[in-house]
């Protein structure tokens, strides 16, 4: 499962929620953390964002990474939001408090939505489309 987080504050609060997720065994255990630049949402122009991307296996544990992140934030000087979004799910985190955390928890154990498929590239100009 790929997850991806932005923070509100630049780069240097993703660089510190990064070495924060780094050194929390329970937030870091099944999943790669990563930086790396978003994609932009689909009619979005201009400059791309960093974000933190997670890569989660069976083992990831979707408590200790909210967790992780709502004791992080409550160590910054200013709140910060942090967007977590999953394919389609976005959750916003603006005050860290428990129900926010509690809707954080319930999409990302929340089983995926299916990849959709593609339609074979039928060449011809046949009928039925």
């Amino acid at each position: 499962m790929r997850i991806d987080v932005a923070v509100t504050g630049g780069e240097a609060e993703l660089r510190s929620l990064h070495d924060w997720l780094g050194r929390d065994p329970g937030a870091r255990h099944g999943a790669r953390v990563e930086l790396v630049q978003a994609e932009p949402s689909p009619g979005q122009m201009g400059v791309l964002t960093d974000v933190l991307q997670l890569i989660t296996d069976n083992a990831w544990s979707a408590a200790s990474f909210a967790l992780a992140l709502s004791t992080w934030r409550q160590t910054r000087p200013h709140g910060r939001r942090i967007t977590v979004r999953r394919g389609d799910l976005t959750v916003d985190i603006d005050s860290g408090g428990d129900e926010e955390l509690r809707r954080l928890i319930a999409a990302l154990e929340r089983p995926a939505a299916p990849e959709p498929e593609q339609e074979p590239d039928h060449q011809g100009g046949g009928e039925g489309r």
